[in-house]
């Protein structure tokens, strides 16, 4: 007589269960369940087997044991063209299992609820995973549902729906999104458990938020995916209007994101970038402003603090008025009417703030496919992540802005000039090197990032600044880099630059504090370098 099939249903999210157990009983299996599955089911007016009936062992340790018993195991992984497999089965009293029905206890979810180690490690499912890769090698002759939208499709191949071909590609799929899960949950566990920055293994834990159009070109396939186990900036947006966001968008949003949060953002009271360096070395608090960034293919093109969002908007526009065209715009306060009306005047891609004023959310909405986009959590992540042909680069975030403050000119900065270069330093960060940023009233006046040598990014810099600055030159030249040569010192002091802060470091400094102190610029070192490749 040919042995009954039978299910093993345990899942913590029941969708969808009910309906599943259903076909499978009206297809003469046999379920078999847990726990809470087991009276939720029964409930549903289906019949179950408990799980303890074909092991001979009840549940123990408040339900830490219920399925890790060779009754299970051994029915899940009897390869039923291995005849001796069949044999011992037989011998021992066990009967094979043939689908499996687990999903795991919701660790992604409560390691982000800032319960206490002891509560979040309840949430560390161990019979779930052990279940399903025990099913997902044996997947020929077992068939593993993770995920309640693939309910359908198996009981389609049960009910004899789909060829055999077709079937065993399924059930491979179906056993690949095992594997595929359980590393991403072990992931977040190791996560969460290790206290090591920089593990042997490195684990990420990431979900697939949504499939992209395409990547960087139209013929890139692409993707988003966000953390599964801590919330980060993107996992926490929210789209209030516009078309969907492309690869490039995000790329752009992220960097616009990071820049403006650089200068604080008061929503979650993350203060100004380096506030901390700054005054344990006697530099006075930047203090509240509202802050605007533009950013255009990664880098920004505007940069500017005001007392207000429109002040500090309409002077990163005036910084590079061509290039912010199509971009992307980030606020650190609330867009209010004002700001947006003459956000309105522009084409934008992307607008993101940490709150818009109701009427400027209508005013904005008039551009039918302007992303506007809410956020309000600065970027906390610890690590950053480069994916190169066969791994990963895997650095700190850069957080840092400066090490030291020290003056090694003849000439002093005057008092003014110390919050212009201490915004310059926080503006390089976010410019792709070398950079060069010139400062004015707390805003860039001049850019210059992406070049292959200094003094073309210097060059690039000062002479969009006289553009923006006619006849009342910048005193502030920012680099993310050192001088090794004077090339750059000569340029600015031609300019008419009165200071400049950079990292230092090189073995040849001297050549660019003697040009300094021969053309009466101060120039500061700090010691913290801010490359960004």
């Amino acid at each position: 007589m040919k042995q009954k099939q039978r299910a093993l249903i345990s899942v913590y999210n029941k969708a969808g269960v009910a309906d599943l157990a259903s076909a499978l009983v009206k297809a003469g299996w046999e379920i078999l369940s847990t726990g809470g599955t087991s009276k939720y089911l029964q409930e549903q007016g289906l019949p179950v087997t408990d799980v303890s009936a074909i092991t001979g062992f009840p549940e123990c340790l408040d339900g830490r044991v219920k399925t890790l018993h060779p009754a299970v195991h051994a029915g899940l992984l009897a390869r039923r063209s291995e005849k001796s497999h069949i044999e011992t089965l037989e011998k021992l009293g066990l009967s094979t299992i043939d689908l499996v029905c687990v999903n795991l206890y919701p660790f992604f979810e409560k390691v982000q609820a800032a319960l206490s180690l002891e509560e979040t490690v309840e949430f560390i499912d161990i019979g779930g995973p052990t279940m399903l890769r025990s099913a997902a090698k044996n997947y020929r002759d077992v068939i593993v549902l993770t995920d309640p939208a693939d309910y359908a499709e198996a009981l389609a191949g049960i009910q004899g729906n789909s060829d055999t071909a077709a079937q065993t590609a399924f059930r491979k799929h179906l056993a690949g999104k095992v594997f595929d899960l359980t590393s991403a949950y072990d992931a977040a566990i190791a996560r969460y458990l290790l206290d090591e920055a920089y593990p042997d293994y490195f684990p990420l834990s990431v979900k697939k938020a949504q499939t992209l159009r395409y990547g960087e070109n139209g013929h890139q396939a692409a993707a988003l995916y966000v953390n599964t186990d801590r919330p980060g900036v993107l996992g926490s947006m929210e789209q209030l209007h516009g078309k969907e966001l492309s690869y490039n968008n995000i790329r752009d949003l992220d960097l616009a994101w990071k820049a403006v949060c650089a200068f604080g953002l008061a929503a979650d009271g993350t203060p100004p970038q380096g506030e901390a360096d700054a005054a344990a070395l006697g530099l006075a608090p930047q203090g509240a402003a509202a802050a605007c960034v533009a950013v255009k293919h990664n880098t920004p093109c505007g940069i500017a603090l005001g007392s207000t969002l429109l002040e500090a908007y309409t002077r990163a526009y005036a910084c590079d008025p061509v290039s912010i065209f199509g971009g992307i715009v980030a606020g650190n306060t609330v867009v209010d009417p004002a700001t947006a009306e003459k956000l309105g005047e522009l084409f934008l891609e992307i607008v993101i703030a940490p709150e818009f004023d109701p009427a400027a959310l209508e005013i904005l909405k008039k551009k039918k496919n302007l992303r506007i986009i809410r956020s309000t959590r600065a970027p906390k992540e610890e690590k950053e992540y480069i994916a190169v042909d066969g791994g990963l680069l895997v650095q700190e975030a850069n957080r840092k802005l400066l090490e030291k403050w020290d003056v090694v000119t003849k000439a002093a900065p005057l008092p003014e000039d110390i919050p212009e270069m201490i915004f310059g330093m926080r503006a390089v960060g976010y410019v792709k090197s070398n950079a060069i940023v010139v400062v004015k009233n707390r805003a860039a006046v001049g850019i210059g990032g992406g070049e292959t040598n200094r003094i073309w990014a210097a060059e690039l810099a000062l002479s969009r600044a006289a553009k923006n600055t006619a006849g009342d030159p910048a005193r502030v030249l920012a680099s993310d880099a050192f001088f090794p040569f004077p090339d750059v010192v000569e340029a600015a002091a031609a300019a008419g630059i009165k200071t400049i802060v950079q990292v230092g470091g090189s073995l040849n400094d001297r050549a660019s504090i003697e040009a300094c102190n021969r053309l009466g610029l101060a120039m500061v070192l700090t010691g913290t370098r801010h490359f960004k490749h």
